[in-house]
């Protein structure tokens, strides 16, 4: 069986968000050693065109992908590859995605064709889609806010076993991109003095934990008076005040003690408000994982 390059696979469809995410992928493949591969999935029902054959509209959007395909490697110096898959979008960027054994998936919130149908305000069904079934991490990206280095990993942390899995893969990616963590949990009830004692226990352990591996590691405990609703705005408002947290890593189950992550009604906030991206890991993607503070 041959050795495939590792890859972190952009879907693009030339519509501006897609091209945001195109740029951002630079760095990532740059920090982590990465073929960018670039993927365009081709819906019939999308393109009907009046002066266009299904083969000839096909055969222009290729040249403009190796077109693009060209730019960016002169630009970058990066390797770069193209694909164009006929069929329905997320079930053929998480088929390409297996099929190149790709280490990320990095796309924008939404494709043009839902842009003209939705809300600017929701998450795109192909990628909610894609997030909740990818087994490998999905980087969205919802701005044109640029990627130039990390600097922080926000680690937004509750009381489930899966902190554990979260917290160990944090520190790899860490490793890769050379940067610090910040863990964070949110507390949206200050009567409930038990829970605010089990947090803070966690924050400290994490934090020794993070520090005992050789990465820069704070911790905090952010505290609203606005009930669980205000759990997305206070992380938010965090990272706005921080001003050096470049990812922010959640995971796409339902984590059920106390936070809804995700990918509930918090975690599509997340993704689609946050101006920077959004890491999303599925549980079986860190199985493997243990850990022991």
């Amino acid at each position: 069986m041959r050795n495939l390059p590792e890859t972190i696979l952009v879907p693009i469809d030339f519509n501006e968000q897609s091209i945001f995410a195109m740029q951002r992928s630079y760095d990532f493949a740059r920090f982590l050693g990465l073929e960018v591969v670039l993927l365009y999935v081709f819906e019939n029902q999308d393109y009907a065109d009046a002066f266009y054959t299904k083969e000839e509209l096909v055969g222009k959007i290729n040249n403009q992908l190796e077109k693009t395909a060209l730019e960016l490697h002169k630009k970058t110096g990066l390797r770069v590859s193209t694909q164009l898959k006929i069929g329905k979008v997320y079930s053929e960027i998480l088929k390409t995605a297996k099929e190149m054994n790709a280490r990320y998936i990095l796309m924008g919130t939404n494709s043009a064709s839902e842009n003209v149908r939705m809300d600017k305000n929701q998450i795109g069904s192909n990628t909610s889609k894609i997030i909740r079934q990818s087994p490998i991490p999905v980087i969205t990206v919802n701005g044109k806010e640029k990627f130039g280095f990390c600097h922080n990993i926000l680690l937004p942390l509750d009381l489930t076993k899966e902190t554990r899995q979260k917290v160990t893969y944090a520190v790899e990616m860490a490793r890769r991109f050379g940067a610090g963590i910040k863990v964070v949990s949110v507390l949206w009830s200050k009567k409930d003095k038990d829970i605010k004692i089990e947090l803070l226990t966690q924050l400290e352990q994490v934090q020794r934990f993070i520090e005992g591996e050789n990465i820069r590691c704070t911790s905090e405990l952010l505290e609203s008076d606005g009930g669980e609703k205000m759990m997305v705005p206070r992380l938010l408002q965090y990272v706005e005040e921080q001003g050096d947290v470049d990812i922010i890593m959640i995971m796409t189950q339902q984590e059920n003690k106390l936070i809804e992550f995700f990918l509930g009604s918090a975690a599509q906030s997340i993704i689609r408000m946050s101006k920077v991206a959004v890491m999303s890991i599925t549980p079986f993607e860190l199985g493997t994982f243990s850990l022991t503070y």
